[in-house]
């Protein structure tokens, strides 16, 4: 699956839980980590369980691509889930907010929802 494919499905699948301000960056030219980050907000701690787990479970069971590893909980505010070309960000406004991980990447291209 291409990575851009990946990305746009994790967009996806966070919007089905209602996830708040998806964006989708490409730092293909900017990073040798990774090629995309999905960033999104949740309200809440279980709203971020949620998002997670519907990201997860929609992956492996719709696509059978598997997160290759989660880092964080929902009860830190952020919650890492690495594709290896994707990397998905799923956090509380408030730590979204104070780790700005749009403007650290402010160099990188954002992607369209369409």
């Amino acid at each position: 699956m291409e990575s851009e494919e990946l990305a746009r499905l994790s967009h996806k699948f966070a919007d089905l839980k209602k996830a708040e301000n998806i964006v989708m960056l490409d730092v293909r030219e900017i990073s040798s980590v990774t090629d995309f980050f999905v960033i999104c907000s949740g309200g809440s701690d279980p709203h971020l369980r949620a998002i997670v787990n519907e990201i997860d479970d929609g992956m492996q069971r719709h696509h059978g691509v598997k997160c290759t590893r989660i880092d964080g909980d929902h009860l830190s505010g952020w919650v890492v889930m690495d594709y290896v070309d994707v990397i998905v960000h799923v956090m509380r406004e408030d730590v979204r907010e104070n780790y700005d991980l749009e403007g650290l990447w402010s160099d990188s291209m954002e992607l369209s929802a369409a």
